[in-house]
């Protein structure tokens, strides 16, 4: 299957580099300039019929609403993490991509910020506030900062080591709070939002540990790990999270909690600590058990299968290589559902699928919650090949990602 993934890799490559790493997104309806010709639609409920019903239509109007395709910060680093990888396991040489995408990342960053943050290439409207076009929020800074301490540790670029620090400080200073008791967390989707979002906080904790690990600077780590354990505490008791802990922001899904067991699993490593090994190994347990079909279709929410969604698929098999060492089957299972979304979300012409739904496939490639991710996902997948084949896995080695 090797080989199949790498021809994969390389015909989404050149999809992506043809589009200048540009492109749609599930959620970027208010960028169409129609908001602005019809003031009257450019309210709060209009905004977010506009942006559900594009995400949800099987059909792809953004050109006749004015919608441009645009390059997305996290998609870049997406793209930057799996350049390095693939550039560490010597499979695809696309080394010489990997200063360009430092170069636009530094190009992209958010406006009139004193720190090196990120925030999406589109306005978002929640449920009670709208999110400027890039405004940093903490989702977009971690991975983007995390990305740029991969270069850092590829080539000793000193200038993305001080962006990523500069990253954490934006965090750590921005976003950190700390309530009664043991209370404590990251704002998010803006800094005046106290919520708990349990994949916010261990992303973000997950990051500020990773740079204590390459600063040794204490003022990271113990509000790190602060928040690491206040949402762990906040694990159920068959292992799931919710999403967060509002009432309407009670579910539990495929992706977000994908990132919790990546990001606890960073946190072990980096702050060199087994106290979160129960709490990972619950809820990988729990992944496994509700988010996988027997024919390799994952699904997106715990209790149901439909839709399946290739975010959904690129996480999973993020997740399972990360935490392979959890169960032996983990690696065939990846690569049974990456085999089932080339089967079923794969466009010829070298693009993944948004969505098979009960009734039908919503066949738009968004660039970054599609393709990056899944250049990403495969670029994972054939690095724990590589690995694997040089190093045969032994109880004391290192996981295939950490040596990835």
């Amino acid at each position: 299957m090797d080989s199949e993934i790498k021809t994969a890799i390389l015909r989404l490559l050149d999809f992506c580099q043809a589009n200048d790493w540009a492109g749609y997104d599930p959620y970027d309806a208010l960028n169409s300039t129609v908001l602005e010709a019809l003031p009257f639609l450019n309210s709060r409920i209009p905004r977010i019929v506009l942006t559900q019903g594009l995400k949800r239509s099987p059909f792809n109007i953004r050109k006749l609403l004015f919608i441009p395709k645009v390059q997305n910060a996290k998609a870049i680093a997406l793209f930057l993490a799996a350049f390095i990888k693939l550039s560490r396991a010597e499979e695809v040489n696309l080394g010489h991509l990997i200063p360009t995408m430092v170069d636009r990342l530094i190009a992209l960053r958010s406006p009139g910020v004193p720190y090196w943050c990120w925030g999406y290439s589109f306005p978002w409207q929640t449920r009670t506030i709208i999110v400027p076009a890039g405004a940093p929020n903490l989702v977009c800074t971690t991975f983007v900062a995390s990305a740029l301490l991969d270069a850092y540790e590829q080539s000793q670029n000193s200038a993305c080591l001080s962006m990523a620090v500069s990253a954490a400080e934006y965090i750590l200073n921005e976003l950190y709070w700390s309530g009664d008791g043991s209370a404590a967390g990251f704002s998010y989707p803006q800094p005046s939002l106290q919520l708990e979002v349990h994949n916010a906080n261990f992303l973000a904790a997950a990051l500020l540990c990773r740079v204590y690990k390459h600063t040794g600077e204490e003022k990271f780590i113990a509000p790190a790990l602060r928040v690491a354990r206040y949402s762990a505490a906040k694990q159920r008791a068959d292992g799931s999270w919710w999403y967060a802990e509002e009432p309407s922001q009670r579910w539990i899904d495929n992706f977000h909690t994908g990132y919790n067991l990546c990001a606890l699993r960073s946190i072990r490593r980096d702050s060199n600590t087994a106290e979160f090994d129960s709490c990972i190994r619950k809820g990988f347990d729990f992944y496994r058990a509700h988010f996988f079909r027997e024919d390799g279709a994952v699904r997106y929410f715990h209790d149901r299968t439909y839709p399946i969604d290739i975010h959904c698929v690129a996480q999973s098999i993020i997740t399972l290589v990360e935490l392979q060492d959890l169960d032996s089957s983990n690696i065939p299972l990846a690569r049974s559902v990456l085999q089932w979304a080339v089967n079923r979300m794969w466009n010829d012409r070298g693009y993944f699928y948004y969505r098979v739904l009960r009734s039908g496939t919503i066949r738009t490639p968004y660039m970054r919650w599609s393709l990056a991710w899944m250049f990403l996902a495969m670029s994972t997948l054939l690095c724990d090949s590589h690995v694997a084949a040089k190093n045969p896995l032994t109880e004391t080695s290192p996981s295939f990602v950490e040596a990835c």
